[in-house]
């Protein structure tokens, strides 16, 4: 099969575009033909190396699969070839007391396809059945691939995590991102007020066009002062956190008494400053978030059925132009999800 794969950690010019062997089947897979592949800032991470976690190498990317079922394991029944699939993106053992009370994504051997394991930048995949979600028929491969990995991680953070309630103010910083704008769509089907954040009035303008009540151009504004401006000095209740160091301790300032701020990243920066005396006094909350389960995955799946959650598809390249989809990323020239098309 073709594939894009790097041999070593490194800038975009890592990435090869080359033949690598099919993948070998397990008895309880699925080979799944890839159709359309969305990028995260996870395909970027592992391209360029973290502290203390280890790619195998050589890698391929890609943790957001839209495909055709090929072939299906020996001890598979429900799942046929010629299918067209959604691929969950987390692995989990499927046995242990987090996995089978639906929290997949606290499972110790919990990993993420395309990030400790080969994903869909490439022809072929293979997942197990479980990981396996019948496509909406109306949705193009490429608009399915934009929805897993963003709308499980926001759903996780807001309603899981943060529980959202009807009426409160929502702070969503990066709007322009994938997640971002998941998070804004999210919080308004949950009758939330959504305040959010973006580098460009470009991209301001499209959060606006999802439902976001309120702007704020951060490159231009103070993100603390404008929240404490639009909710009348109250502050917000609930921040949507992915940014890092570079918004943290405004974040914080931003809260309202009792409020929470929930994180699953920190794409500028993992060190985050903080008044222990602010946080203990006014009450306030720090929500981590990983993922998500495949059940609330299926969840966001049905709301997409619905038309009341939909992707947001930024710009669709080819599978040999992964490089330059990822130089996208990395400039944060996107709004919404950049796409792979491999067929």
């Amino acid at each position: 099969m073709k594939a894009v794969v790097f041999h070593e950690h490194g800038g975009v010019d890592k990435l090869r575009y080359e033949d690598r062997p099919d993948p070998v089947m397990k008895d309880n897979e699925v080979l799944v033909r890839v159709k359309a592949c969305a990028l995260n800032h996870l395909d970027i991470w592992g391209r360029v190396g973290l502290p203390g976690v280890q790619i195998p190498l050589p890698h391929i990317s890609g943790d957001d699969i839209s495909g055709e079922v090929v072939k299906t394991g020996r001890l598979l029944t429900r799942t046929r070839p010629g299918e067209e699939v959604i691929v969950s993106p987390g692995l989990s053992c499927g046995i242990c007391e987090y996995c089978l009370s639906g929290r997949d994504s606290m499972c110790r051997s919990y990993k993420i396809i395309g990030y400790l394991v080969d994903g869909g930048y490439a022809e072929l995949v293979s997942v197990p059945e479980v990981n396996i979600i019948p496509k909406p028929e109306w949705l193009k491969h490429e608009e399915a691939a934009a929805i897993p990995l963003v709308f499980m991680t926001a759903w996780h953070m807001l309603v899981t995590r943060a529980a959202i309630a009807p009426g409160e103010y929502v702070l969503v910083l990066g709007a322009g991102s994938g997640v971002g704008s998941a998070a804004i769509q999210i919080a308004k089907l949950h009758g939330a007020r959504v305040i959010a954040t973006a580098g460009s009035e470009e991209k301001l303008k499209l959060a606006r066009t999802l439902g976001a009540d309120e702007l704020i151009n951060h490159s231009e504004q103070d993100i603390a002062v404008e929240a404490r401006r639009i909710t009348e000095k109250r502050g917000v209740d609930v921040i949507f956190e992915h940014v890092g160091s570079a918004t943290w301790e405004k974040s914080i300032k931003s809260l309202a008494l009792g409020g929470r701020l929930v994180t699953c990243g920190a794409t500028t920066g993992y060190a985050g400053q903080t008044d222990i005396r602010y946080l203990y006094s006014r009450q306030l909350s720090i929500l981590g978030s990983y993922m998500a389960s495949k059940a609330e995955l299926l969840k966001v799946i049905e709301l997409v059925k619905q038309r009341r959650l939909k992707p947001i598809l930024d710009k669709v390249y080819p599978l040999t132009e992964a490089a330059k989809a990822q130089e996208r990323m990395e400039k944060r020239e996107h709004f919404g999800k950049i796409v792979l098309s491999v067929e």
